[in-house]
């Protein structure tokens, strides 16, 4: 399913969190990562709510339900002012976690929201998910005023170390072929796990603390205080990077300003 609206104007604003109301133009160079945490005790207008309080002109989600997110969606327009584009990349059909009927359930896997139109929209599912169905989507737009391709990707939960090898082996060959690429998601590993030396080969994460080898405070983004959510940069620069923690769900926001791209 694909939703499309006009695209926000660009603008410059803080670099730090915005009130909702005054949050109108999404920050061209920015980009958020989010598992949204599915089954989770959360609203989607508190979900919208976060999202629109840094604005980020690119928003990757994962365990995301389609009739979340165009509610999500929908919850940014209305009460905050920001105009999302947005293209899905399900992997199951689930009545358990995302409502529907028992014949028509609802999507599930991951989103992208952004404030510029995409094009070249693909979703593919990981030959063996592991324990539950998993994927990555990926889109071109455009981030900081130039074109760019941006892959978000829900690795194989924790323990499933040899399936998460062989995903990141699919990615990596995904991602190759792109001299500038933004790559996104919960990759359910921390930095030094072996299945992730071909992502390492290929980009650096926008934390300049987390390597393969950590060289400082490599900050965590999980409530068990683990680093799994990345946003990986190929050919592009950062200038920030950012984690919030979230009272509505167990994985913090991850968003990162980027430099010319």
């Amino acid at each position: 399913m694909v939703l499309v609206g006009p695209s926000a104007p660009s603008g410059a604003l803080s670099a730090g969190a915005l009130p909702a109301e005054a949050a109108r133009d999404a920050v061209p160079n920015r980009v958020m990562t989010w598992n949204l945490c599915n089954p989770c005790d959360a609203g989607n207008g508190d979900r919208a709510a976060e999202i629109a309080a840094y604005a980020p002109q690119v928003v990757g989600l994962q365990e995301a339900c389609v009739r979340d997110v165009r509610k999500i969606r929908e919850d940014l327009e209305r009460r905050h002012g920001l105009v999302y584009h947005v293209e899905y990349g399900p992997v199951l059909q689930n009545w358990g976690r995302c409502g529907g009927l028992p014949w028509d359930p609802g999507g599930y896997g991951q989103a992208i929201l952004s404030a510029a139109p995409m094009t070249d929209r693909i979703s593919v599912e990981y030959p063996d998910g592991g324990s539950e169905d998993r994927g990555y989507m990926a889109v071109t737009t455009t981030v900081g005023g130039s074109p760019v391709r941006v892959f978000n990707t829900h690795l194989a939960q924790r323990r499933q170390e040899s399936v998460r090898a062989e995903q990141t082996r699919v990615l990596a060959a995904a991602v190759e072929p792109y001299e500038r690429a933004i790559v996104l998601g919960d990759f359910n590993a921390v930095p030094d796990a072996p299945e992730l030396a071909r992502v390492w080969a290929l980009a650096t994460d926008t934390d300049p603390q987390c390597r393969p080898s950590p060289v400082g405070d490599c900050r965590t983004t999980t409530d068990w205080r683990s680093k799994f959510d990345y946003i990986f940069l190929r050919g592009i620069v950062p200038l920030e990077h950012r984690v919030r923690p979230s009272d509505y769900s167990d994985h913090d926001l991850v968003h990162a300003d980027l430099g010319p791209v």
